[in-house]
């Protein structure tokens, strides 16, 4: 296999990120977990195809979800399921989903566009970073940001006035942000 500068960045990059997410290997996993007693421990789900990522935001998915290239999926996403910070059942429940890539300083190197028809959150403390969301947003959950660093290019609807409340909006929403 031939391997290109740009085949090289993108696995110097994917091993950053898993470094960054805890993880000390360089191969990226999807959705790799590990079993400890009645815990689970999962690591970071980096993604490059449409149903990778509806997987890992799944309720059976991963605490962080990161995409290497500008994606579009066809159907709804739902994010769906109680996540942990670094997928630690200790830390406080968080959900990330990282529309980019970054450096070993943590630095956003490049960032990257998901388009879907509608985004549904039910997974408490969601966070969309470092990129944008193409789609309207329905927020289902508490907690709900859009980081500095992030776009949602559409509407988020939250399902109640609690929702809209807890919601940290950062970034930029280009549409509408009203409970509906």
């Amino acid at each position: 296999m031939k391997i290109t500068p740009k085949v090289l960045l993108a696995s110097i990059l994917a091993g950053a990120l898993l470094t960054a997410c805890g993880n000390t290997d360089t191969e990226p996993k999807k959705e790799e977990k590990a079993e400890e007693s009645a815990d689970v421990v999962t690591t970071a789900s980096i993604v490059n195809e449409a149903d990778a990522l509806t997987s890992a935001l799944s309720e059976n998915g991963t605490w962080i979800v990161a995409t290497l290239q500008d994606l579009t999926v066809d159907s709804d996403i739902v994010v769906a399921g109680e996540f942990h910070d670094k997928g630690d059942a200790a830390n406080a429940i968080y959900r990330k989903l990282a529309l980019y890539t970054q450096d070993e300083d943590h630095n956003i190197i490049d960032s990257f566009t998901l388009t879907a028809p509608k985004m549904t959150v039910q997974s408490e403390n969601f966070k969309i970073q470092g990129g944008t969301f193409v789609g309207d947003v329905y927020v289902e959950a508490n907690g709900f940001t859009v980081d500095a660093t992030a776009k949602v290019d559409g509407n988020v609807y939250y399902k109640s006035d609690e929702f809209k409340a807890s919601a940290v909006i950062d970034g930029e929403v280009t549409g509408a942000q009203e409970v509906k």
